[in-house]
């Protein structure tokens, strides 16, 4: 291929984002996956959903309910499995990745740099993400908010007022997802609808944008205000606590960041050149729309990164953001047209080299059966002993608690478990579950208070509700003071006939402390086994009547 080739030029070249796109998305698919802290909450969400129960009247979440209702869509399709999340998150990934793509488009960037964006896009927040979390969709639908929104913005037809109440449907969606990051996404859209009205002298579209997302927000909560939506939809205020506050931004901003801080030094240099060379950069609408959404999404990810703090580094989307402005930026300040595949195929070897771990994960199996390193596996191994690299921290875990992930293993035998891997004592403590003459009467009273909530499913029996039961049992996030009591009297009164209860010590009442000492007064504990976490730091115990 020579090496003057314009990418442009040739219409395989030049949509082969599609195939990336298509081939980072699918990946999930063909694979098995060990089970996933928090992927409880997913799963239980979405089964209740599956089931016809209704958010804020059969249970309480201290958020919208946005993020479970793909998931649940997915549970009607393929049945209420966990490899059912993984399949519904192969949808969001599509959605979102295409969504990026037309927010590159629709900011006219050349075709070599909108690939290799697409790639970093890819690598850095795709294929990651194979499991749902609110975290991760409050941006999907962000994302397809904004992509509609720049279709609203770039067009000059009627048709552009169906984009408008679709990025106000999306960004709402977000914001139903998850409060914090669907309003910085909210915010973010609002200042490119008030430049574009400042510059175009367009005013209504920015009202307008204003009034349809008020009218599509009061039009999906207003059926709720019947039951206890104001109890649970009320992050800041009684009985929650504020999630966000300025000193942590700001030890965020000074104290870290560093890979924001950097994009921003870059984009000033790049914007210092513009403003030098175009008097009437400021004025310039394309170019301005650019530069307010990238700062928009650094900003958001600074602030995202403070009050969604799970997992670490569910802010990277804005990699992709930010280097999508600095290529374009660099290559009209460098003349290098990105579009000649010479420089396109370096920029791209460059990319895949500067983002290995994202696929470094999945080559690192074959690598260590080929090249295997000496670990240690418990701290009471005779291997222990005289082995010291980077792996012997392990060494500080307590020995009843610490099980070796690679002797994790599937248990087919359960529909809702195929093809996720759990800790050899997980499988045999649910197999001796199985076996207990209480869980098989489909009518029994049973508290799952653990993260094997797929168990509700393959046991069968019924789940509690009522407008004060919580989602999730998280003490100060889900759970309050009023459930956590209301819980307790439930033992004292000894209404469960079985009683599963997950004990971290680690983690601050992630599930309450307080009603595992009201079990060990009134029931009696039967059985413990591992909890599926990494490491296994948790116990789950069955208490019976």
């Amino acid at each position: 291929m020579k090496s003057n080739l314009s990418i442009s030029q040739n219409n395989w070249l030049r949509n082969s984002d599609l195939f990336i796109i298509i081939i980072f998305c699918c990946v999930p698919l063909f694979m098995s996956f060990p089970y996933r802290v928090n992927i409880f909450l997913s799963w239980e969400g979405a089964y209740r959903l599956y089931l016809g129960q209704m958010p804020y009247r059969d249970f309480g979440l201290p958020m919208g309910f946005g993020y479970w209702v793909v998931p649940a869509i997915f549970f009607k399709i393929f049945g209420p499995y966990l490899i059912s999340l993984v399949k519904a998150q192969v949808f969001l990934n599509f959605i979102c990745a295409l969504s990026f793509r037309g927010i590159l488009k629709k900011l006219n960037l050349s075709d070599g740099v909108r690939i290799a964006v697409i790639i970093v896009f890819c690598l850095s927040y795709i294929l990651p993400n194979f499991w749902p979390w609110y975290n991760n969709s409050v941006i999907i639908w962000q994302i397809v908010g904004l992509n509609f929104l720049l279709g609203f913005l770039n067009s000059e037809t009627k048709k552009k007022y169906i984009f408008l109440f679709l990025s106000c449907f999306f960004l709402f969606v977000s914001f139903f997802t998850k409060q914090d990051g669907g309003f910085l996404g909210f915010a973010v859209a609002a200042a490119l609808v008030l430049y574009n009205a400042v510059i175009t002298k367009k005013w209504k579209d920015f009202f307008l944008f204003f009034l349809l997302y008020i009218i599509i927000a009061v039009l999906v909560i207003l059926p709720f205000t019947q039951y206890s939506f104001g109890y649970w939809f009320n992050h800041g205020q009684p009985p929650h606590t504020a999630r966000i506050s300025i000193s942590d931004i700001l030890g965020e901003l000074f104290g870290a960041s560093q890979w924001i801080k950097f994009y921003l030094l870059l984009i000033a240099i790049i914007v210092a050149f513009k403003i030098k060379n175009n008097r009437s950069f400021l004025t310039d609408r394309n170019e301005m729309i650019f530069l307010l959404l990238t700062l928009g999404i650094l900003a958001e990810a600074l602030i995202f990164g403070v009050t969604s703090y799970t997992p670490p580094d569910n802010n990277i989307f804005f990699h992709s953001f930010a280097l999508a402005y600095i290529i374009t930026g660099l290559s009209g300040i460098t003349l290098i047209n990105f579009n000649r595949f010479s420089y396109f195929a370096g920029l791209v070897v460059l990319i895949l080299f500067w983002w290995s771990a994202g696929y470094w994960q999945y080559i690192n199996r074959i690598v260590m059966r080929i090249f295997p390193s000496e670990t240690v596996q418990k701290s009471n191994s005779p291997s222990a002993e005289n082995v010291i690299n980077r792996y012997t921290y392990m060494l500080n875990l307590d020995s009843n608690y610490y099980e070796d992930e690679s002797t994790w293993t599937t248990i087919d035998s359960l529909k809702s478990f195929q093809k996720i891997y759990l800790p050899p004592s997980t499988i045999a403590g649910i197999q001796r579950l199985k076996k207990m003459d209480a869980l098989k009467n489909n009518n029994a009273s049973v508290l799952n208070m653990t993260e094997l909530t797929p168990l509700d499913y393959e046991f069968g029996y019924k789940l509690e509700t009522g407008e004060d039961h919580p989602l999730w049992d998280h003490l100060g996030v889900c759970m309050f003071n009023k459930q956590c009591d209301d819980y307790c009297d439930k033992i004292k009164n000894k209404q469960y006939d079985v009683v599963l209860f997950e004990y971290i010590p680690s983690l601050n009442n992630f599930f309450p402390f307080r009603i595992r000492d009201s079990l060990q007064v009134y029931y009696k504990k039967t059985d413990s086994f591992l909890a599926p976490r990494r490491p296994t730091n948790g116990t789950i115990e069955v208490y019976v009547k």
